[in-house]
């Protein structure tokens, strides 16, 4: 409740400075008309009266103006996978009362182009002769002014409000005009999330606050606010505007904690004509002044006041002491070493198709984050409004920034000059928050000059602003005069990579990481790693009640139907939910066991909805939990503190000696003395085998040794899952891994099945005779339309296939009943984890669709949602007399050097061998025949 209060009582400080008397809001009902063939310039509807109405702030999309989405909608955004536009599949989707698009969420309304926006507004006399400024905190995106049918500017920013100075305005009635164009007139690319249709929508409106305020003659125009740790000042540069009065002007500065209680002594400047308008002074906090960090977000006010002739005007700027900045290959704040744990932000609020600008929405946002273990947001390639550095100040949150790109630089284009000035506007506007802590041109940019580019801009931001550390991109390129590297490769499975990449392509273990990759000369930060999907939660369908709906969700969930396996939904939902949650453990602590690294940006804890349909977020789009991992088991690898154990592999024999080194990465409040580490092995049903402890300092660093696990694995005779657990007890941080024990020297079986390659005469023959049958379909035999052609991996899909050009794997992993008979010697849960890395990379999938509605194979494969085929891996049934089991993986090839292989096969083998033995869905044998090439 404390929190909550406290971001509360910094938000109604800042309002206090906003609000008064001398300020009108100008939200509510404004004229307003569209103009798609944009004639409104040419034909100057500036000096005419518009005739709809419409509500401001707020976009004209969500109040039901627009186009009805069709074949011909002009998005703005890529479409990689265009079979939507003419695959049979998609053709009832393509009718109008059935338009459908499967490549992002869908809009009620869509609109690119003009539309005008028009208010009366009624100039009081209190406010004869004085400066009046009109403030539009956030449009989409170039505006037009007319004031009385008179141009009176432009704005070109996707980040930053509009503000207009009148300095000579009239008491009495006026009339402004607004032009909004949402095309993409300038080069910031059109899969931008600062633009793009994939997740925010292309809007057109404005979304924040709308207001005129009187001005004193003299007034200003920009506050910046430099904190210096080591003495604990702060440092204020003001910029006035306007003219000094008849007597001498003044300039009072006073330093405020959050509950308005002064902060050392008021400064007064005084300004006569002639006294330059750039003011500077410098603010003692006094010797106990506090420090802003994660840990403690401690902020203070700068109240400033400037008073002419009687009129005041006062502003304040929130600012925390804090130093963030680079040193050698790690970020520290304050001096201390800190680990950028961050996920991205993408402009992703469905209900609205716009970002929130009230500070509730935020707090959601940064609370969830928190909650899973996060320091860290990255907004790629855009700037989030005011309210996000608010409550990302107030809640101790770093961000990357960006200025709003995702294209081509260095050309000499219009939009090279644009995004330095895009730059500057964010510096200025956004700048005193200590949130915002690093800053980027914007995403993986283009052009054969971008490096020179790039490293040019870094120079521009560095003679500016030294409150924070500087790169080029998220992504590439790498800049010798960055603060910082925003490095694509660490991460085990990348773009391009596939079945080659580490976790699918080698064993699984816990020991590798990416020294390789680390630049001695600057941090690393691994950009945009993970990119694990799940499959679509269409519960949350229901949750889309705004601007865009999940029709893309209804796409998947039809075809799921269609082949008959609503049913499952759920299970899948859950199943390939835990071996993403897997995958993304498997990320995060390879990047906290690599020395020297800074930091990992996941992509993402929630959902990204466009670019295909990227499901790649353990939490959904309106970040809400998909009820298969809580913030509670996620925090146990994600957090300041995280035990981690370097297993060589994941998989044992009984005949060997568990052996396994135990290390932190210690990123807290402060270092440790003598923690108090501990470990234990138990099995399924809870027992204890085996503990030890140590006792480690633990520094401000990662790949701090503690001791090694130690385990004879002699005792356990039968297949067995451990769980080993590491914990730390002065930082309640516990953390935990699955293994498997087999037994080295298998147990006879006297009734083995028959064998076989084909279902063959001789096949047939023993099943009408009453025996059973084992048919294994080594991969490659299967036919490529009946699962051949479908590359099955370890993880879960990479991104999305319909994006990545069907990049592998093309499946979601398994899904079985754990109590099932036929899996009793081989330990499992309903789900893919390490046991089944060597199953599933050595087998092809096998579609099922010709099978009876209701047949299900004893082990799954979940299919793509794109797709939604039944597939199997192990499936049972009746032919003639006898009883058919079948199994696409390997279980033939080098099964001494394949223990998990090894044991499914004999836990296959021991079923069929026992009572239990009795499938009792009939199975046509042509249907078997038909898997497989001939």
């Amino acid at each position: 409740m404390k929190k909550y209060l406290f971001v509360l009582l910094s938000f109604l400080t800042l309002v206090a400075c906003r609000q008064a008397d001398n300020t009108q809001s100008l939200q509510g009902e404004w004229l307003f008309a569209l103009d798609p063939d944009d004639r409104g310039l040419t034909e100057q509807w500036y000096n005419r009266y518009l005739n709809e109405t419409i509500q401001l702030p707020g976009s004209l999309q969500e109040q039901g103006y627009g186009n009805d989405v069709g074949i011909e909608t002009a998005w703005t955004g890529q479409v990689v996978d265009k079979s939507w536009y003419d695959a049979p599949q998609y053709e009832k989707f393509r009718q109008p009362g059935n338009m459908k698009v499967p490549f992002w969420l869908n809009p009620e309304k869509h609109y690119v182009g003009v539309a005008w926006y028009q208010k009366e507004i009624d100039i009081p006399q209190s406010w004869a002769n004085q400066p009046v400024e009109l403030e539009l905190e956030r449009t989409h995106w170039e505006t037009t002014l007319f004031l009385d049918g008179n141009e009176m500017g432009k704005h070109e920013s996707l980040s930053t409000p509009f503000r207009y100075v009148f300095n000579e305005l009239k008491p009495g009635k006026h009339t402004l005009t607004l032009r909004v164009d949402n095309r993409v007139n300038i080069e910031v690319g059109i899969n931008a999330h600062s633009v793009s249709d994939h997740t925010q929508s292309n809007w057109n409106g404005v979304i924040g606050i709308i207001s005129l305020t009187a001005k004193p003659s003299l007034y200003i125009n920009d506050i910046q606010l430099y904190p210096n740790i080591a003495d604990k000042t702060v440092k204020v540069a003001i910029t006035l505007n306007g003219t000094a009065g008849k007597e001498a002007s003044t300039l009072l500065l006073q330093v405020e904690k959050k509950d308005g209680s002064p902060v050392g002594q008021p400064q007064e400047i005084t300004i006569v004509p002639g006294t330059s308008l750039q003011q500077e002074a410098t603010l003692s906090l006094g010797n106990d002044a506090l420090l802003w960090s994660e840990y403690s977000p401690n902020l203070y006010n700068l109240r400033a006041t400037v008073e002419t002739d009687g009129n005041k005007e006062e502003q304040c700027r929130t600012f925390g002491l804090r130093e963030f900045k680079a040193n050698g290959t790690r970020f520290e704040v304050n001096g201390h070493p800190v680990f950028l744990r961050g996920t991205l932000e993408c402009c992703i609020f469905p209900l609205t198709g716009y970002p929130a600008m009230e500070n509730g929405y935020w707090e959601k946002i940064y609370s969830q984050c928190k909650a899973y273990g996060l320091n860290h947001v990255r907004f790629h390639s855009w700037c989030p409004p005011r309210a996000a550095f608010e409550v990302a100040d107030s809640m101790g949150v770093y961000l990357q920034v960006e200025c709003a790109g995702w294209a081509t630089v260095g050309d000499g284009g219009y939009s090279d000059q644009w995004f330095y000035d895009e730059g500057d506007r964010i510096l200025k506007e956004y700048g005193n928050h200590p949130s915002f802590c690093l800053m980027a041109y914007g995403n993986e940019p283009g052009g054969a000059n971008q490096v020179k580019y790039l490293s040019e801009l870094i120079d521009h931001w560095k003679s500016k602003d030294l409150r924070r550390a500087y790169t080029s991109s998220g992504g590439w390129p790498y800049v010798e005069n960055a603060d910082y590297w925003n490095a694509p490769d660490p991460r085990i499975q990348g773009w391009g990579e596939g079945l080659r990449s580490i976790i699918n392509a080698q064993p699984p273990r816990t020991d590798y990481d990416f020294a390789h990759i680390i630049r001695p000369n600057m941090p690393t930060v691994s950009h945009e790693i993970g990119q694990w999907c799940v499959y679509p939660n269409f519960k949350e369908i229901e949750k889309y009640t705004g601007v865009l709906k999940a029709k893309n969700f209804e796409i998947f969930r039809e075809t799921l139907k269609d082949h008959q396996m609503a049913d499952l939904a759920d299970a899948f939902l859950y199943a390939s939910g835990r071996l993403q949650t897997l995958c993304y453990k498997a990320d995060i602590e390879a990047a906290l066991r690599t020395p020297g690294f800074a930091g990992f940006q996941l992509l993402d804890l929630h959902d990204f909805p466009g670019q295909g349909s990227a499901l790649v977020g353990v939490l959904d789009a309106f970040w809400g939990e998909k009820g298969y991992v809580t913030g509670e088991e996620y925090s146990t690898f994600c957090n300041n503190t995280v035990p981690l154990v370097r297993f060589p592999k994941m998989v044992w024999l009984n005949n060997e000696t568990l052996k396994a080194p135990v290390e932190l990465a210690h990123f807290g409040e402060k270092p440790l003395q003598g923690a108090n580490i501990r470990w234990q092995i138990s099995n399924r049903a809870g027992e204890n085998l085996a503990q030890g402890s140590f006792v480690k300092d633990l520094p401000l660093t990662n790949c701090i040794p503690a001791g090694t696990i130690e385990y004879p694995l002699a005792d356990i005779t039968a297949p067995t899952q451990l769980t080993v657990s590491v914990e730390v007890k002065e930082t309640n941080s516990r953390n935990e891994w699955n293994i498997w024990v087999y037994p080295a020297k298998q147990e006879p079986i006297e009734q083995l099945p028959y064998i076989a390659s084909t279902l063959d005469d001789q096949a047939m023959t023993r099943l009408e005779k009453g025996e059973n049958v084992l048919l294994l379909l080594a991969p490659g035999r299967i036919a490529p339309d009946k699962g051949g052609d479908i590359r099955v991996g370890f993880s879960s899909i990479f991104w999305n296939t319909a994006w990545t050009n069907k990049q592998p794997p093309h499946t979601l992993g398994i899904l079985c009943d754990p109590k099932h008979p036929a899996l009793a010697a081989f330990p499992t849960e309903g789900y893919s984890d390490f046991q089944w890395w060597d199953l599933v990379s050595n087998c092809n999938a096998m579609v099922l669709d010709d099978f009876p509605a209701d047949y299900r194979p004893v082990v799954h494969l979940i299919d793509d949602w794109f797709t939604n085929r039944k597939l199997g891996i192990l499936l049972e049934g009746k032919v003639g007399n006898g009883k058919l089991m079948v199994c696409s993986a390997d279980l033939q090839r080098d099964l001494d050097k394949r223990p998990a292989a090894r044991q499914f096969k004999q836990s296959i083998l021991q079923y069929m061998a026992s009572d239990r033995f009795n499938p009792s869905a009939p199975i046509n044998p042509a249907l078997i025949r038909g898997l497989y090439k001939k």
